[in-house]
């Protein structure tokens, strides 16, 4: 298969595939349609007929050459195939790029997004206590608090008055390490009300080390039948200009991360983040 691919990678290759594909002809024949002198197509042909790709037979003093298309089905289902699973993850890639550009234009001057508010609302099939302790306790927390394509390589949030709130993460795809620790956020909790509520203040940092913004975070949880229903809410301050893509992943972000802690407890994902400017 990379063979074929490779053959057809060089453009005059792939012109003569292209020229093939509407009847057999011979090698004076394609040199002429493809614009190349005879020894050039036929060196193209061969490699071409090495690959599997075309077939050749000897007519008197001519050699015919005709497209095979069972290889080219071939590499069209592995092309497919390779764009279905495209098209399958792009989506989150493509509308967290546009809400960078978006937050990048925003980003204009300090303070640039404070008092920005997000909330989000999941209803969760398990009892608060279950639910609690997937916020609370690290093991738990670290399964599902983060987005899809990053994995926790710390979490903590303590709950009293005081405790620690952190968050570091690696790259999901890097399980050598080779990235190390890509995202770590900083804070404390505020206020903790177990099996209620815990409210928090967590930062983002950045390269340098200095915080990105200030997150103040507020978990409610509810009883909803024999379900819980969790309300997360976010307000920003402290925001910097170098806050931008911080800021834009958050919805696609937290939206990601709440189905993880849903599915994680059992449940099916409902309702959607709402942000307000």
């Amino acid at each position: 298969m990379h063979e074929r691919l490779e053959a057809l990678g060089e453009p005059a290759r792939l012109r003569i595939a292209r020229i093939l594909a509407e009847r057999p002809l011979s090698v004076g024949l394609v040199a002429e349609r493809a614009g190349l002198r005879q020894p050039q197509a036929t060196k193209h042909l061969q490699r071409l007929e090495r690959a599997g790709l075309v077939t050749s037979h000897r007519t008197g003093n001519r050699r015919i050459y005709a497209l095979e298309p069972g290889p080219l089905r071939e590499l069209a289902g592995l092309l497919d195939g390779l764009a279905g699973q495209a098209r399958e993850h792009r989506g989150s890639f493509d509308a967290y790029t546009a809400s960078l550009a978006a937050e990048t234009r925003a980003a204009d001057r300090e303070r640039w997004a404070d008092e920005r508010s997000f909330a989000f609302t999941r209803v969760l099939d398990a009892p608060r206590e279950t639910v609690w302790r997937h916020l609370t306790e690290p093991d738990l927390l670290a399964r599902w608090w983060t987005p899809d394509d990053l994995a926790v390589t710390e979490a903590a949030l303590e709950a009293r008055p005081g405790g620690r709130a952190v968050l570091a993460y690696r790259d999901a795809a890097d399980t050598s390490g080779a990235d190390g620790v890509v995202g770590r956020a900083e804070g404390v909790v505020d206020e903790a009300v177990p099996g209620e509520r815990i409210a928090f203040r967590l930062s983002p940092r950045l390269p340098g080390g200095g915080a990105a913004f200030t997150g103040h975070y507020g978990f409610a949880l509810e009883d909803a039948g024999d379900a819980t229903r969790l309300r997360v809410r976010l307000r920003i301050t402290d925001s910097t200009v170098a806050s931008a893509d911080f800021v834009a992943g958050i919805g696609l972000g937290w939206d990601q991360a709440l189905d993880r802690l849903a599915a994680t407890v059992g449940g099916t994902p409902s309702d959607t983040p709402r942000s307000t400017k």
